[in-house]
C-alpha cells in the first residue's frame, strides 16, 4: 500500500473538533480490536514526532496503519480505498498541526484526554494517550531507550509509563483504580511532552 510520506512543509489545517469526532467514530466503527481511539492516536502522533528522524526513518507505511489496527486485504478494514484515503490525510493533517503548535506555539498545546465532569471538578484520564504514545516509542524502542534512563527526562516519562500500562508491578498498577491517583499521573503527562519538546530543539 502506498501513503503519501508526511511533508512538514505542508499547509496547516487543524482538524475542526466535528472532524476529530468524525475520525474517533470512523476509528470506533472499523472491524479491528486494535484501532486506536482519538485519544490513542494523538498519544502516538506525538511519540512519532518527539524524536527526530522517526517518521522519515519508518515511513508513512511503517506508522500509519497501526492507527486502524493494520491493513489487510484490498481496502481492509475500511469499506472503501476512497475511506481509507480520507482517512489517511485526516490523521496527516492532526499530526501536521501537533507540529506546528509546538513549533510556534507549544505553550498552549493540550492533547486529547478523556475528562469527565462531576460537579465542579474535572477528572483527567490520560491511560489510552499513554498507550498510543507507548506504541510509537516501540517502534523505535533502541532510541527511546535513552532518554527512559536519562535522570532528567526518565522520570517525567515514568507516568506516561504507569497509565499505558507499564507499571514495573502490580502495585502500581492497581493505584489507577484511585481516580485522584489517575487524575494526578494524567495532569503530569504534558511535562514530560515540554521536557522532550525542548531536548528536540522544538520550542
Amino acid at each position: 500500500m502506498n501513503y503519501p510520506d508526511f511533508n512538514p512543509a505542508s499547509p496547516n489545517t487543524p482538524l475542526s473538533d466535528a472532524e476529530l469526532q468524525q475520525l474517533d467514530e470512523l476509528l470506533a466503527s472499523l472491524p479491528s480490536e486494535a484501532a486506536m481511539n482519538i485519544e490513542g492516536m494523538d498519544g502516538y502522533l506525538t511519540g512519532l514526532w518527539l524524536l527526530p528522524g522517526v517518521l522519515e526513518r519508518l515511513g508513512t507505511a511503517g506508522w500509519l496503519p497501526l492507527v486502524w489496527g493494520g491493513d489487510g486485504d484490498e481496502a481492509a478494514p475500511f469499506p472503501s480505498q476512497r475511506q481509507r484515503k480520507n482517512t489517511t490525510v485526516l490523521v496527516l493533517r492532526h499530526l501536521q498541526s501537533l507540529a506546528c503548535q509546538w513549533r510556534d506555539d507549544a505553550e498552549h498545546w493540550e492533547p486529547i484526554f478523556s475528562v469527565a465532569e462531576q460537579g465542579e471538578r474535572e477528572w483527567v484520564d490520560a491511560r489510552d494517550w499513554c498507550t498510543g504514545f507507548l506504541q510509537a516509542t516501540d517502534l523505535a524502542a533502541e532510541a527511546w531507550e535513552p532518554l527512559w534512563d536519562d535522570p532528567e527526562i526518565g522520570p517525567l516519562l515514568v507516568p506516561i509509563a504507569l497509565l499505558g500500562g507499564e507499571g514495573q508491578d502490580d502495585g502500581e498498577a492497581a493505584d489507577l483504580d484511585d481516580p485522584e491517583v489517575l487524575d494526578s499521573l494524567s495532569r503530569s503527562v504534558p511535562d514530560a511532552v515540554l521536557a522532550l519538546l525542548a531536548r528536540r530543539g522544538g520550542r
